[in-house]
């Protein structure tokens, strides 16, 4: 995508928000991001204010995710509710000015890449508290209501990743096995909330001061609330660290953190499960990204090393299955 003849149509979206004669300054790819393109750059008004901020473009190609209007939308509503989210500017879809859908919203500072939350000692007082955060700040996701974000897929999430599976009409017994022992002991669920769906080490900025903002919700569904807490304690999240909870925190952590600020007692054989499930999904996931690569989609050596990370899930899987 050609980013500078971008900047004119942006600059006419943003003048509705910061009157007219606003500038674009700086508009370039910003790292992150396998399936939308994320920009950064600087809204300047004509008295010479500057505001730092982001812009979210959609893929023509990617056919799950939600719109990135309806996005929009969860951002909104998620900090109605209590949720850390940057503020949103504008957004549109693709028959609008930039010609494909869009999120403009305020950039926020702070660390994402994962290895770095685990590791940098300016963030060790916020990495002791996260696990506790992580849990509270669910409960806000889980507190939206789904009547202010209309239009979320409410399907049945294991029988959703396993179509995904056998859509890619390649055998994978391993997955199969797992999904067929998943099938056999799941859970009741108790009830249905808005589902964040990607909540996870990398998707969350991260200061000296903890969570500054939950980003990516492109994956937001409805479906059973322990679905998230189970996501974030996956393996893969972790990033070499011990702890289970994102690398950073212990179970107990998190299910205080959300028993107290929920007001609702976490199932434990229930988050095992949806944890299990997790994983099985992001190895299908994996099978997803190397296929757009194979296929000729998206020839990308990021994505084609994604791929090899499916024996890796499988294994984990395996292991932890009773």
């Amino acid at each position: 995508m050609d980013l500078d003849r971008l900047a004119g149509p942006l600059a006419d979206v943003l003048a509705g928000h910061y009157g007219p004669g606003v500038r674009v300054r700086g508009l370039g790819r910003a790292a992150g991001g396998s399936s939308r393109t994320t920009c950064s750059f600087d809204a300047v008004t004509a008295a010479g204010e500057e505001h730092p901020l982001i812009l979210r473009l959609g893929a023509q190609d990617v056919g799950m995710g939600v719109p990135l209007v309806r996005e929009a939308a969860l951002m909104r509503a998620a900090g109605a509710a209590g949720v850390p989210s940057p503020a949103v500017v504008a957004a549109g879809d693709g028959d609008g000015p930039l010609g494909a859908e869009f999120v403009v919203m305020e950039r926020v500072e702070g660390e994402t890449i994962p290895r770095r939350v685990l590791r940098d000692p300016t963030l060790a007082e916020a990495r002791a508290g996260l696990a506790v955060r992580c849990g509270e700040i669910l409960a806000a996701v889980h507190r939206i209501p789904p009547e202010d974000v209309p239009g979320l897929d409410a399907a049945d999430q294991f029988d959703t990743w396993r179509a995904v599976l056998e859509a890619t009409g390649r055998p994978q017994p391993a997955l199969e096995f797992a999904l067929r022992r998943l099938e056999q002991d799941r859970p009741p669920a108790r009830h249905t909330t808005v589902v964040h769906g990607d909540f996870r080490n990398g998707n969350l900025i991260i200061g000296q001061d903890g969570v500054r903002a939950v980003l990516d919700w492109e994956l937001a569904h409805l479906g059973d609330p322990m679905e998230d807490l189970g996501w974030l304690c996956v393996k893969a999240w972790r990033f070499g660290a011990e702890p289970p909870v994102g690398g950073f925190g212990t179970y107990e952590q998190l299910v205080d953190g959300y028993e107290r600020a929920s007001g609702t007692t976490v199932d434990r054989a229930a988050l095992r499960w949806w944890e299990m499930f997790g994983v099985a999904r992001w190895a299908v996931i994996c099978l997803m990204q190397a296929q757009r690569h194979l296929t000729g989609g998206e020839r990308s050596v990021e994505l084609a090393a994604i791929g090899r990370r499916v024996a890796e899930n499988e294994w984990d899987l395996l292991r932890m299955l009773p």
